[in-house]
């Protein structure tokens, strides 16, 4: 068996936000770069829907996004991922067909127990996150107002939007269309559900401008067709199907301001984050438009809401294969950390 490239964090009677309680939780994570003698260069770097941390670790490196040379980043898996605890790693009487709901509360506060327990950090200097990330770096600034100094929200708004859960209810209807569904939980691999629901996930992630110009091309992919098999449905394929089902569900639920510190109130939410933030969303982005999250960033006292100008989509805020917006990406970190 091959060597685990990453570390388990348990936390015993780890009681979720909507009351259940795990007889041990789980959270995997990975840092890189070295913690600094005062513990004030941790960056913490959340991961995305359907990702798991060696995903997304590829803008981490000298020269990258995040540079490992000077900072210390810290990746939590999040609950739901398949590594951290999830639907196919959760034992009875939980498991694929009675899953927990998990929220971005539960994610953030296993999150600030990781830090704490285990490096001994009581603050952040960067909370980084892309899409799903991003939710949960809003979260922290919400919930721990006084315990991060700076947010970059890349693709992602502080409450999921009505347009946004609709485009996620269906993406939950095709998968669970499966002949395997059960109903409470799916009998054998649905690969037909999981190839379909790959090839809607890339309708919505790129824009209608990548496809009309070919911009697939660009990232090594000879037709339209090979590029949603395999950069969509392999990608899904390779998931566990109750894991992507449990993630939908913390993405629906998503919303700073549904808690006991906040109430509901979503302004009351937006206006306790203090921390320095860009919230930067892709000018075409279908999931997380620009003008959701111009109007949470307005909220935000402290806020700059910065819009990137790429054909890529709301994948602009993941571009693995597109220099220019990483370069970006790049730019606004330095910004908030050197600037």
């Amino acid at each position: 068996m091959p060597q685990r490239d990453y570390q388990i964090f348990e936390i015993p009677d780890f009681t979720l936000q909507r009351g259940l309680t795990l007889p041990v939780a789980e959270v995997a994570y990975q840092t890189y770069g070295q913690l600094n003698a005062d513990k004030s260069n941790v960056i913490l770097y959340p991961t995305s829907y359907g990702a798991q941390h060696f995903d997304t670790e590829w803008l981490i490196g000298a020269g990258r996004v995040l540079d490992p040379t000077d900072w210390f980043i810290v990746i939590p898996n999040m609950f739901g991922n398949g590594l951290s605890s999830s639907p196919s790693t959760l034992p009875a009487p939980f498991g694929p067909d009675r899953p927990p709901l998990f929220t971005h509360w539960d994610n953030v506060h296993a999150q600030e127990r990781l830090l704490r327990e285990v490096f001994g950090v009581e603050r952040i200097a960067l909370a980084y996150g892309w899409s799903m990330g991003a939710q949960q770096s809003l979260h922290w600034g919400a919930i721990f107002p006084d315990r991060v100094d700076r947010i970059c929200a890349i693709c992602g708004t502080a409450r999921t939007a009505p347009h946004n859960k609709l485009f996620l209810e269906g993406v939950r209807a095709t998968l669970t269309g499966d002949p395997h569904w059960t109903g409470t939980h799916f009998s054998a691999h649905p690969v037909r559900g999981l190839r379909a629901m790959g090839r809607i996930y890339a309708g919505w992630a790129m824009s209608q401008t990548f496809y009309r110009e070919e911009l697939w091309r660009q990232a090594g992919y000879s037709s339209r067709e090979d590029f949603i098999l395999r950069a969509w449905e392999a990608n899904f394929l390779r998931r566990d199907p109750h894991d992507l089902l449990a993630s939908i569900e913390t993405w629906l639920a998503s919303d700073i301001s549904d808690n006991p510190i906040h109430g509901g109130d979503l302004d009351r939410a937006l206006g306790a984050i203090t921390a320095r933030t860009i919230m930067m969303p892709s000018a075409t982005d279908l999931y997380f438009t620009p003008e959701d999250c111009r109007l949470h960033a307005a909220g935000m006292p402290n806020a700059e809401y910065r819009v990137m100008a790429s054909d890529w989509g709301h994948r602009a805020g993941n571009p693995a294969q597109n220099p220019a917006d990483e370069a970006i990406l790049r730019k606004a970190v330095a910004d908030l950390l050197y600037g």
